[in-house]
């Protein structure tokens, strides 16, 4: 029988009764045309034939009795407006596993669509309903073009791709997945384009294994679970290979008839080496996160618009890693961003907003770069980083949280370069327990400005602070900060309040029309402040408290509403160079209060006490004590203009020397010294050659043993034996020596030497210039330079290096030219119960409070139990306790004050004795 191009499928002479045998019939390239009904038979292709429904869709359905009711084996056959029945919904019921298949306008029910084998399959405008497992399922090393899909009443997943399989889907509608909308795994590559996911009980969208998957133009919606979910090694890929275009043919045909270049449904193409891509796609209305990356997937985000989703918008965790570019994540119903484990995440021109949690939640060892983002109106802090989290900002612009701009936890690490902050109810910045770099960044209309709380240094430089409720820029107790070129202006409190054993590096800095003072140093601070200018203050200009001390250089302040520069009871600061312009006094002293005034002056001052203009060589003398009784005088600090006779000053220092408490062995060796570098003095002028000696020295031992104080009077001492021009004190720690940068070291290390020539230099913690077991690190610049400094200067400075015993012989051992220059090294022993009770006596005569025998019989017993480790404080402890003291008095007899006799007022008592727990 000769076949033609064209087989009938019908009831009647003249046609076949069933498909089956119309297909055996035709010819290659025939067409069969089947006749309106149900034909319950399975349907096998394997040749270039076309099936098609006579009187268009709806009219033609095959019900299989068993297995597929069409299953295409090879050839180029094609399948047109048929319906296809399946007898298991979890099972399929058009199978193509071979040859280049087109099946167009076809409706699927009870069961799926699979593609397998190495089919290469075009499917358009199908419609699948009612499938288990998966609706449409390509797997094997298949690939499928798929246009107009719509799948409804999924019980599983929409689709899926999976093993070796490529996909390209455009304009799909899945509505209602029981699972997971589209599900890519194995080595799978796929792309969607103008695609629509709505009403899934899992994931709208799932890569994983080692996927690729592009995401361009779809919408994402209403799905109970996650957006997308990234997992495994999907997206990690190196270079993109070029895909198809959209609208390609498994048979090289495309729509408009032009073959393409490529096959279709290749190896999704994006300009990232991350083979997930979601451009300009919709997601909303998810019961979890919007996008999710976890394991080690990765993907890329461009010009998306993540809103209304529950918990975090966009979340990165293990070692997920996102990029995110142009992307809006707001109205979220947790964080906008968030990334744990060692995930990376990254964002470029993004906005977050709106969230009622954080805008950025960074924790555990993340790594987070915003860039030219904006972040605003968080319920929760804009930017919270904790855990271990590393998060750098550029650009970027932070406003409108109900807490704090930026805060940084624990041990999390914060970079910000140009980041604008404001209008946060909290502070802009707070770092608790982190470490922070802030860059040329802006703080406003805030309740505090910046926050340093935390034992590290953080560096703020060239930032702004202004507008503030309270305080500009604070740095915490026991904290350090360096702060280089910072404007504070208008605020509510304090403009730079450092707290109580703070040591802060402040140079360069501003502060203006704050309401109250300009700069504070709490109990115990040691700031070393350079260049500092106050203006219209409220309050005083700086205000120096009990216990503290510190270098103030070079510190113009003008117009202030309190004194210029307060110094409290017990106070030591430093002031140099420093000057005073307007208001009604320029330094005040109170009684107890030591500080050295050098080369400082005062310039229209109503009631001042500094000299006119500036005075050389200031010290501690008259202007002070101008200063304590209102009259103005000069000063004189027997330094280096002193004209006594050097034997008057030696007796002097050695009487200061004397009254030290304890140390006895390090006085012994100062005064061995101080008759050797006599001794050195008397052969010099005899013309006889010194001997070999090394003036510089290694002070060992444990913080508040007097090391500072020794220091001072050795200087003083080789100072009046004629050894050293000035003989001052230039005190120095890492902070000052060390750059920022490569090429910075070395010029800061030469500018605090050349400060010292003349006199002392003495660096406090010598061995954090070397820190253990850290390779490159800056310090070790340092330690060369001052090693050459002090050979080229060696006739004109001492150098001390002082800290704990152990360190300071690593320290020694870090070059081999330190162990040449300092040869001699004094041990500072800690004190004693008995000299510990000694100090707090002196502190007891010199504020007017009695001691009485029982209260010293307890103090012994207090400091013989008190416990001592490596951090026990010495003198610093033994002043603490004075103080916890007094407070404990005064609380103790305030309730009945006006029945106190004047004995109470004076007397501590054992009761007023702290507890331990509270040093």
């Amino acid at each position: 029988m000769k076949r033609t191009a064209r087989e009938r499928v019908a009831p009647g002479w003249g046609a076949h009764d069933t498909i089956a045998s119309a297909v055996r019939a035709a010819a290659a390239g025939a067409t069969v045309s089947v006749h309106p009904g149900e034909y319950r038979e399975s349907v096998v292709l394997n040749r270039d034939v076309t099936l098609m429904a006579e009187k268009g869709p709806g009219t033609v359905r095959i019900v299989s009795p068993r297995g597929p009711a069409i299953t295409v084996h090879g050839g180029a056959a094609a399948v047109r407006d048929i319906t296809v029945a399946g007898t298991a919904p979890g099972e399929p019921a058009l199978l193509l596993r071979g040859g280049t298949p087109d099946v167009r306008g076809c409706e699927v029910t009870g069961g799926r669509i699979e593609v397998t084998g190495d089919a290469v399959a075009a499917l358009a405008a199908c419609t699948v309903v009612g499938a288990d497992r998966a609706s449409v399922r390509l797997t094997g090393t298949s690939r499928t073009v798929l246009d107009d899909l719509a799948i409804r009443i999924a019980g599983g997943d929409g689709v899926v791709v999976d093993d070796a399989a490529r996909a390209e889907c455009t304009g799909a509608r899945i509505d209602g997945a029981a699972g997971r909308g589209v599900h890519v795994a194995g080595t799978a590559r796929a792309r969607f384009t103008r695609c629509e996911v709505r009403g899934t009980r899992a994931a709208a969208v799932h890569a994983e294994g080692s996927a690729a998957l592009v995401l361009s133009e779809c919408r994402l919606h209403d799905a109970d679970a996650h957006g997308v979910r990234l997992g495994g090694t999907a997206g990690r890929r190196g270079p993109a290979v070029p895909a198809a275009e959209p609208g390609d043919r498994p048979d090289g045909r495309r729509a408009g008839g032009r073959r393409p270049d490529a096959a279709s449904a290749e190896e999704p193409r994006t300009s990232s080496r991350h083979g997930v891509l979601l451009r300009r796609c919709e997601i909303a209305r998810t019961g979890a996160a919007g996008v999710l990356a976890e394991d080690e997937a990765a993907a890329v985000l461009s010009d998306c618009h993540v809103h209304d989703t529950s918990r975090a918008g966009i979340f990165a965790t293990g070692s997920g890693e996102l990029e995110l570019d142009g992307v809006r994540a707001v109205d979220i119903d947790g964080s906008a961003l968030a990334a744990a484990g060692d995930a990376v995440l990254r964002a470029r021109g993004g906005t977050f907003a709106r969230t009622t949690a954080n805008g950025l939640y960074a924790a555990e060892r993340a790594e987070v770069t915003l860039t030219g983002c904006e972040v605003q109106d968080t319920a929760y802090t804009a930017v919270h980083l904790a855990g271990g989290a590393r998060a750098t900002l550029s650009g970027c612009r932070i406003r409108e949280t109900f807490e704090y701009g930026i805060r940084v936890c624990e041990r999390a690490e914060l970079a910000a370069d140009g980041t604008r902050v404001r209008d946060a109810r909290l502070a802009g910045v707070l770092v608790e327990g982190g470490d922070a770099v802030l860059r040329d960044c802006g703080i406003e209309h805030v309740r505090n400005g910046i926050a340093l709380r935390t034992t590290h240094r953080p560096l703020v430089s060239g930032c702004e602070v202004g507008d503030v409720a309270e305080v500009g820029v604070e740095v915490g107790p026991g904290g350090g900060a360096v702060l280089e070129d910072v404007q504070v202006r208008r605020t509510g409190s304090t403009g730079i309040f450092l707290d109580a054993g703070s040591t802060a590096r402040i140079d360069g800095c501003a502060v203006r029309e704050v309401e109250g003072t300009g700069l504070f140093a709490g109990a115990g601070a040691r700031p070393r402040v350079r260049d500092l200018t106050v203006e219209r203050p409220g309050r005083n200009g700086v205000f120096v408290a009990e216990g503290a001390a510190g270098i103030f250089e070079d510190c113009r302040i003008r117009d202030a509403g309190y004194p210029a520069i307060y110094v409290e009871a017990d106070a030591a600061p430093v002031l140099r160079r420093c000057t005073v312009e307007g208001g009604d006094h320029d330094l005040v002293v109170c009684d107890g209060a030591e500080p050295v005034v050098e080369d400082c002056g005062s310039e229209g001052v109503r009631d001042g006490v500094l000299p006119e203009g500036r005075a050389p060589a200031a010290g501690t003398g008259a202007a002070v004590a101008g200063a304590r009784d209102g009259a103005r005088a000069g000063a004189d600090d027997g330094g280096e203009d002193d004209t006594r006779p050097p034997e008057e000053r030696l007796a002097e220092l050695r009487a200061e020397l004397d009254r030290l408490v304890g140390l006895d062995r390090v006085k012994h060796d100062i005064v061995g010294l101080t008759k050797l570098m006599r001794m050195v003095k008397v052969r010099q002028e005899a013309g006889l050659p010194p001997p070999p000696l090394s003036r510089h020295l290694v002070f060992a031992g444990n913080p508040g043993t007097g090391k500072t104080t020794v220091a001072r009077l050795y200087g003083g001492f080789l100072h009046a034996l004629g050894l050293l021009r000035r003989g001052h004190l230039v005190e120095t720690d890492r902070g000052d020596l060390v750059g920022e940068y490569v090429g910075h070291t070395a010029p800061k290390t030469q500018a605090v030497f050349r400060r010292a020539l003349g006199g002392v230099l003495f660096i406090d913690e010598a061995y954090a210039l070397v820190p253990h077991a850290q390779s490159g690190d800056f310090g070790q610049e340092a330690v060369s330079t001052l090693v050459k400094l002090m050979e080229d200067h060696r006739d004109d400075v001492v150098v001390i290096v002082a800290g704990y015993p152990a360190e300071m012989a690593r320290f020694l051992a870090s070059n081999a030219g330190l162990g040449s220059r300092f040869t001699r090294t004094l041990t500072f022993e800690d004190y004693g119960s008995g000299e510990l009770v000694r100090i707090v006596q002196h502190h007891a005569d010199r504020h007017r409070y009695e001691c009485p025998a029982e209260t010293v019989e307890s103090l012994h017993r207090f400091f013989d139990e008190l416990p001592r480790g490596g951090q026990f404080g010495n003198g610093r402890a033994a002043r603490q306790v004075f103080q916890l003291m007094t407070e404990r008095h005064a609380r103790r007899i305030a309730d009945d004050l006006a029945a106190a006799a004047p004995g109470d007022l004076t007397t501590l008592l054992p009761a007023d004795l702290p507890d331990a727990e509270a040093l």
